[in-house]
């Protein structure tokens, strides 16, 4: 179980990572704008823009998996492969969001669509356990 934490935890962390070179992109344009950041992120190109939607993205990809994860552990679906699938899920987001930002798109949704089949397969492993146990 304490893998599964580990790795809601660093997705749960990941946003804010990701902040970092959306932060410097931000003070690249002219000095970071703490009162209207959001605008001055509509305004990024290039990197900065890709930066910005990688952030985004991150704060996402916990609504998809932190349900899986939380259903695993509720129903005590918890094995070695539910282990597996988590920290794949978890290479797979920082892989999506190192090839978000150095602009390799096709690369970055091979790792979003890898990150999803994860999280599906966390869910419906969840499901088949549950319904085995009669949980």
């Amino acid at each position: 179980m304490v893998t599964l934490l580990i790795c809601l935890l660093i997705i749960v962390v990941l946003p804010f990572i990701a902040k970092i070179p959306l932060a410097i992109a931000m003070n690249n344009d002219g000095g970071y704008d703490n009162h209207n950041p959001r605008q001055q992120q509509s305004r990024l190109t290039g990197f900065g823009a890709r930066a910005t939607a990688g952030h985004q993205n991150a704060f996402e990809a916990i609504t998809i998996f932190a349900p899986c994860v939380l259903a695993v552990i509720i129903v005590g679906a918890i094995t070695p492969t539910t282990e597996y699938l988590a920290v794949t899920f978890v290479v797979a987001r920082v892989a999506y969001h190192i090839a978000y930002l150095v602009d390799k798109a096709t690369l970055r949704s091979v790792f979003w669509v890898v990150s999803l089949f994860v999280s599906l397969s966390l869910l419906i492993m969840t499901i088949n356990f549950a319904m085995t146990q009669n949980v």
